[in-house]
């Protein structure tokens, strides 16, 4: 047996370690979870008041204003979201603006971000002018209601050609390694109603979704009947809801003041029960977009620490508030909510031998504390690192950690110890992707400059 400094804190009978690394409380800056940019990128300017644009999705993708990639009155984010009409994207029929949509995902990935993408199919007036010429009807009750021309999402040519942009899509971007999800965003103003479609025809139109993407995360609109067909079809279906933070109090003298319509107490914990969706979590993220934006709730003297707190309840991984400001006094309770959106992983503890053969099967126990709300949805891996002076062996455990819920999960594994030399070999752990590259960090204060975290040493002995 080998004798080392690192050894000597052991007893002379000791065959076994215990590992706690010291843990950190600093926002970790992961990918796939925490806030949004809108229509924007990391660096780019925010909208400059408390409006934003929903229908001008970025067309041209010039150098980042701050070059640090930093987002001024802003979280940091690793997630870009932007939505564009159909008719921007298809101005001619099957003449898709590929360069914007490529373009998007090149600059996200450039600046550090995945991106999630949503197509609608108007806003208003603006659905594409080939498609009224082609015949379609417009949806005559809305038109009388409103005076404005909105498409018939029953009219057989609407679920023709906005079934084949969203095919078309489906086809050139399923899988994409940089497209984070795909919003089912299949009718009505932004995509976000589901229109006049009835059951069936919604039903017509999520399966053309589930279709075209069955590699790359599909997002359900909440409340809407296609969103609710998509779930029962498919497991692993996450959901987004566009207006979180609606505390409205106003009863416009029809009922008492506090005791109206709104979409926090009202609409969200019914439609998340009756959609199907209150356990989606565990499989798929959810994302949740303000309502108005968050300097508008401050104004309005909306509760934010009742906003945030229920929130948390619907186990987000995404927060979308629309590239405006963060107010400055609320930026701390913004970044402290950023915190528990999806996965945050503490490792509790590791168990594991003092020493090892070369080729020999050793035992590893693993005790992770997620304190997140949410837990990873990628196929990533927990990897071990053994390291002899510039020689490292990556090991992946075969452990699942999209099964890491919230709270404690406790695990052990058998792994072959790599062939190594007598001596000492130091040890660290990360989360990996298919290369063997971190991509996650877990919340351990010790991080080395490529993203692994060091743990403890073995000693090797000899065949």
């Amino acid at each position: 047996m080998s004798t080392t400094n690192w050894r000597s804190v052991f007893g002379p009978d000791e065959v076994i370690q215990r590992v706690r690394p010291e843990h950190t409380d600093e926002y970790l800056n992961n990918p796939h979870k925490g806030t949004a940019t809108f229509q924007r990128f990391n660096g780019d300017p925010l909208y400059p008041g408390l409006g934003w644009n929903d229908s001008e999705g970025p067309e041209s993708f010039p150098a980042p204003t701050n070059k640090d990639l930093h987002n001024d009155r802003y979280p940091p984010t690793r997630i870009s979201y932007c939505r564009w009409l159909w008719s921007v994207l298809e101005p001619k029929k099957s003449e898709i603006r590929w360069d914007i949509l490529d373009g998007a995902l090149e600059t996200a990935a450039k600046r550090g971000q995945t991106l999630q993408i949503r197509t609608q199919p108007f806003i208003g007036t603006l659905t594409p002018r080939w498609y009224w010429e082609a015949g379609a009807k417009p949806d005559r009750k809305f038109m009388k209601d409103f005076e404005i021309q909105m498409p018939d999402h029953n009219d057989p040519l609407y679920v023709k050609h906005w079934g084949d942009h969203i095919r078309s899509l489906g086809e050139r971007y399923d899988g994409h390694p940089n497209l984070e999800s795909f919003d089912l965003a299949y009718g009505g103003s932004c995509g976000e109603t589901g229109g006049n479609a009835s059951r069936r025809t919604a039903e017509r139109l999520a399966d053309i979704y589930l279709k075209a993407f069955r590699k790359t995360q599909v997002l359900a609109m909440l409340g809407t009947h296609g969103g609710k067909h998509a779930a029962l079809q498919r497991r692993g279906i996450g959901w987004r809801a566009d207006c979180f933070g609606d505390m409205r109090t106003d009863g416009q003298g029809v009922v008492p003041e506090g005791l109206n319509w709104n979409h926090m107490l009202e609409a969200y914990p019914r439609e998340v029960e009756q959609d199907g969706l209150k356990d989606a979590w565990k499989s798929a993220p959810v994302t949740l977009e303000t309502c108005w934006t968050v300097p508008h709730w401050q104004n309005q003297g909306w509760d934010l620490e009742r906003i945030l707190d229920q929130g948390l309840k619907y186990h987000p991984s995404v927060f979308m508030p629309k590239s405006v400001f963060i107010p400055d006094e609320w930026y701390g309770r913004i970044m402290e909510f950023n915190k528990r959106l999806g996965y945050r992983f503490h490792l509790l503890q590791m168990l594991l031998p003092l020493e090892a053969k070369p080729g020999q099967r050793i035992e590893i126990q693993t005790t992770i504390d997620n304190r997140g709300v949410a837990p990873i949805y990628r196929p990533y891996s927990f990897a071990l690192r053994f390291t002899q002076g510039r020689k490292h062996h990556i090991v992946r455990l075969k452990e699942n950690i999209r099964t890491w819920l919230p709270d404690l999960t406790w695990f052990k594994e058998r792994v072959l110890f790599p062939g190594l030399k007598k001596g000492v070999v130091k040890i660290s752990c990360s989360i990996v992707d298919h290369d063997d590259k971190p991509v996650a960090r877990l919340a351990i204060k010790d991080i080395d400059s490529h993203g692994w975290h060091p743990l403890t040493s073995m000693d090797v002995l000899g065949a």
